[in-house]
């Protein structure tokens, strides 16, 4: 801190007996020594919050720097996500907007189902001419000029 050096401090000591006195100069000399701590102290205190304080702020400015890129970055996937949505021509949707426009899909394939459905049971209800006299669950009755085959007799095996 100082450079003072042996010398210098016996010239001190010298001086202080003088002035202050034999009797007098070990409870100076302990009160000095009591100042001196307290002061090292104080001073390595504040050094300690200085460096606290430092420590801080250099972590501020990582983080500041991180935000920085993480701002960029995003920017980035917001100018590609607009150019999707401009090159596929999609009007920007809100999320609750998709969700109202995949239940209306899904309404739109139920209603294409039951179509279907509704279709293929009329075409199965309208009796064609040869069918017509033939109750559902029987099988159609071979032309008259053929011999009934062994697969079109029903053999009653409940008996």
């Amino acid at each position: 801190m100082f450079d003072i050096g042996f010398w210098e401090l016996g010239l001190i000591g010298v001086v202080a007996l003088l002035v202050i006195g034999p009797e007098r100069l070990p409870g100076v000399a302990r009160t000095a020594g009591m100042w001196i701590g307290r002061a090292r102290r104080f001073v390595s205190t504040t050094q300690a919050e200085i460096n606290k304080e430092l420590s801080k702020a250099d972590e501020l400015k990582r983080l500041m720097e991180e935000q920085a890129r993480i701002k960029s970055a995003h920017e980035i996937i917001e100018q590609t996500a607009n150019e999707v949505r401009e090159s596929l021509s999609v009007p920007s949707l809100k999320p609750d907007d998709l969700l109202k426009a995949k239940h209306s899909e899904a309404r739109k394939e139920e209603g294409r189902k039951e179509e279907g459905r509704k279709e293929d049971e009329s075409s199965q209800t309208t009796p064609t001419p040869a069918v017509a006299a033939a109750p559902p669950s029987a099988k159609a009755a071979p032309p008259p000029n053929e011999p009934p085959k062994a697969n079109d007799v029903k053999h009653d095996q409940s008996a």
